[in-house]
């Protein structure tokens, strides 16, 4: 993931493994940033790191974190 810094939604969708659906539901509460060029939504690699780390933090917190099931 470190060679982009911005990356398409679609893009965005196969490295989170998410639907386009989700994606745009995770843009539209704010738990994921995206920028605009254009009429292109463009998401910052920074941001897909902190959505992981928001994702991981919330798991943990629930105890969930690393369990299989």
């Amino acid at each position: 993931m470190a060679d982009k810094e911005l990356y398409r939604v679609d893009e965005a969708m196969t490295i989170l493994s998410l639907k386009r659906s989700t994606i745009y539901e995770q843009l539209r509460c704010g738990r994921l940033r995206s920028v605009h060029v254009g009429r292109t939504r463009l998401i910052p690699a920074s941001a897909i790191t902190e959505y992981v780390a928001l994702l991981e933090g919330e798991a943990a917190a629930s105890g969930r974190f690393g369990v299989a099931s």
